[in-house]
């Protein structure tokens, strides 16, 4: 998805002091809110003369091109991000896989290291998750701050340990304009005189699209039944694909798409099953362009969306059938659902409110260092 330019009306580098280096750190899971946010990020930092270097996997420059945005790329094999690194007054990284790689690049320097947690939510059970856990732990521990996108978030890294967590909530940047024909889009997925459910996010375990196929088996009776479409790709689509035929259920699984936003815009409810989420970039959107949304009342769900969608218990395929088939059936409620969503949308922060936050972290870190 692509973002609008920040705003270059932050105040300028202090006269006579060199300009800040910076290194922003995305791992290769990064997803598409984190992504967005270093390159709107990325601009905003830039307008303000501060150098920016993105260490980033190759095809995340080829979606997002950071060197657009005023920073330098450089690929995010291990030796190329130490060097990048090794002349940064500070890093910021990503996530916590990228944490872990940043703060092993910066190992013995005297670099403040800045985590913001996008996206990390409980850790899976067993082996995999005591290993999750103490990835967590030492890199809450190495971070001078970390920047969590939603309470929970900032009370999951104090739990591991970290000295100064904070809640930073991060702006999505605006994507394309909406489509100019909703009804040529609706024609082309098959919804023409059915209603349209969409879905959007990687088809991995935690978005909870299990729970949603089960929910799609309950209201395929309606007359039209409705057609749910879940945009994005992952390991799970085969098992997915299985399901829908198997069970002839009315989803179409499109793969990972750029029109995502165009396709939201012309869909009657967005549908969020996930079992967690910090500030999940499909509310933020469905809010924004005025589509009534359902989501899984998890992570940082509720405090984003407020009044503005309708939430459901996660992993309960019959409330989230029942608030779908309910809102479909309502178009009062689904008028107000808009309404309070355009609201709450109004109390986010914009991006020059998100770079202005960041930046005072910088420069209180680099106060703290001279």
């Amino acid at each position: 998805m692509s973002s609008s330019p920040v705003s270059t009306s932050l105040p300028a580098q202090p006269y006579g002091r060199p300009p800040l280096r910076t290194v922003q750190v995305l791992g290769g899971g990064a997803g598409a809110g984190s992504s967005a946010h270093v390159r709107s990020l990325a601009t905003g930092l830039a307008a303000r003369g501060v150098r920016v270097t993105v260490c980033a996997p190759v095809q995340a420059e080829g979606e997002y091109d950071f060197t657009g945005a005023g920073a330098q790329f450089a690929p995010d094999a291990v030796s190329v991000l130490r060097a990048a690194c090794a002349g940064a007054d500070l890093v910021h990284a990503h996530g916590v896989r990228a944490g872990m790689r940043a703060a092993l690049a910066i190992r013995g320097r005297r670099v403040p290291l800045v985590v913001s947690w996008h996206g990390e939510g409980p850790t899976a059970a067993g082996a995999l998750g005591r290993l999750g856990r103490m990835l967590e732990r030492h890199v809450a521990r190495a971070a001078a701050v970390v920047l969590g996108a939603s309470s929970d978030q900032v009370d999951a890294a104090r739990l591991r340990g970290a000295r100064d967590a904070r809640l930073a909530p991060v702006a999505v940047p605006a994507g394309p304009e909406a489509a100019a024909d909703p009804g040529k889009v609706r024609a082309e997925l098959g919804a023409v005189e059915r209603p349209l459910l969409i879905a959007v996010g990687s088809l991995v375990p935690h978005r909870g699209y299990s729970v949603l196929l089960d929910a799609a088996r309950e209201w395929r009776g309606l007359d039209p039944a409705p057609l749910l479409v879940i945009a994005g790709e992952g390991p799970l689509r085969a098992e997915l694909s299985r399901r829908i035929e198997a069970e002839g259920l009315p989803v179409r699984l499109l793969g990972r798409r750029r029109d995502a936003a165009q396709l939201l815009a012309a869909a009657d409810l967005a549908v969020l099953p996930s079992r967690w989420e910090a500030r999940a970039l499909l509310a933020q959107e469905a809010l924004r362009v005025g589509v009534p949304l359902v989501a899984t009342a998890v992570g940082g769900v509720p405090e984003l969306v407020g009044e503005g969608a309708v939430l459901v218990p996660p992993g309960e395929p019959g409330p989230l059938a029942s608030a779908v088939t309910g809102l479909l059936a309502d178009p009062d409620r689904r008028a107000a659902l808009v309404a309070a969503g355009r609201v709450q949308a109004a109390t986010w922060p914009s991006e020059d409110d998100t770079v202005a936050q960041v930046l005072s972290v910088y420069d209180e870190l680099m106060e703290r260092r001279r």
